[in-house]
């Protein structure tokens, strides 16, 4: 077996039990010589091994008087899909020479993943440790220029809360925990926000909220910021509650990502249109399929029929359809530019459709068995 493998990006973990006992090159015997040619030729075992999609196979045994038992660890740098196809079909085994035997996944840990953990654990600790050293002339530099003239920081109120210039004059303000909450946003071209410091929530925040018409709280995503913003609620009537990723501090956010969490309240309270929420966490697949289907099908008065594949089957105008439902097979996603009516249903039943999506769904009879969606349900507009 080969002992080079790409970049290793998942362990595939099997445990297994053998009624009898047999020694590791049996169970790695058991391991390419009944998952060959079960997958298809693509994913032979000894296929991946030769190009370097598939590292060397670590097996462990433990005997008694009369069974087998342990586990088995395949190093793997395919997609997750061929894993997932992998282990199943390494499941199917039952006989390890002339023994029963059960294989049973345990596990299949993202090698990347843990390697970003030790890459942010370390980065913090390298980060703590530099904080304690002179501040370089380099990053005396660059504070100037985050708090340069055009938004530079402020303070608010008798108790000189830390703030951004922009709190002031804009309708609505980000209420946020520190200064240093309020220097990041900066960075990520936000200067509408003023820091609480602290959980007693100071008297002229609640004045301060009560000029605007929009309070945005963007709160620490560790179990403090939890309290913190339990505490704001009490106080201060907020519009929006955000907050940082699990376990971050809004002062660790990079600017790239406090964009990500603000932008979609910025521009619903500068267009006064809400924001496109998927209602349903469950039907996050199909909303995938309705996003990508969804900006060459608005406006054309069109309907698009995917096979389960999510391959189009046929694209028609709405007028059309139900004639076409007729004579069509294979049919499981019909997403279309309109309303979806009685009749639609009928003729999406009889072609064995399961699932419709359009803009509306009309007053309908007997929908029972078919999945209706609008393309409001899914997040899309």
């Amino acid at each position: 077996m080969s002992n080079k493998s790409g970049i290793v990006k998942y362990h595939v973990k099997l445990s297994f039990e053998v009624d009898g006992l047999v020694e590791r090159a049996d169970i790695i015997g058991a391991i390419f010589g009944q998952t060959e040619g079960l997958l298809g030729p693509e994913m032979n075992l000894n296929e991946l091994q030769r190009v370097s999609k598939v590292g060397r196979i670590e097996v462990n045994t433990k005997s008694t008087s009369n069974t087998t038992n342990g586990d088995a660890l395949i190093p793997m740098s395919t997609d997750i899909d061929t894993c997932a196809l992998i282990a199943a079909g390494i499941e199917s085994i039952d006989k390890v020479g002339p023994f029963d035997c059960v294989f049973k996944l345990e596990a299949i840990d993202d090698v990347r993943a843990a390697k970003k953990d030790d890459i942010v654990r370390r980065a913090k600790e390298i980060k703590q440790r530099w904080a304690t050293k002179t501040v370089s002339e380099g990053e005396s530099m660059l504070k100037d220029v985050h708090e340069g003239d055009s938004k530079r920081l402020s303070t608010y109120g008798p108790s000189k809360l830390t703030c951004s210039s922009g709190v002031f004059d804009s309708p609505w303000i980000i209420l946020v925990e520190g200064r240093a909450d309020v220097i990041n946003l900066l960075r990520a071209g936000y200067d509408n926000a003023i820091a609480i410091e602290g959980a007693k929530i100071d008297e002229s925040i609640k004045e301060l909220c009560a000029s605007k018409n929009t309070i945005v709280a963007f709160i620490d995503g560790d179990r403090a910021g939890g309290f913190i913003l339990k505490e704001l609620k009490s106080v201060v009537n907020i519009d929006y509650e955000l907050r940082a990723d699990t376990g971050v501090e809004v002062e660790e956010l990079s600017p790239q990502r406090i964009d990500e969490i603000l932008r979609p309240i910025a521009d619903e309270i500068k267009t006064g249109k809400p924001v496109a929420v998927l209602k349903s966490a469950d039907d996050k697949p199909i909303a995938e399929i309705a996003s990508r289907v969804f900006p060459n099908l608005n406006e054309t008065l069109e309907a698009v029929a995917l096979d389960e594949n999510e391959k189009e089957i046929f694209k028609v105008p709405i007028s059309e359809v139900v004639s076409k439902l007729s004579t069509q097979s294979g049919i499981k996603y019909l997403l279309l530019d309109g309303i979806i009516t009685q009749r639609l249903l009928e003729g999406a039943k009889n072609a064995g459709i399961e699932c419709v999506i359009g803009h509306r769904v009309a007053k309908l009879t007997n929908s029972e068995g078919l999945n209706l969606k609008t393309f409001g349900d899914l997040g899309v507009v």
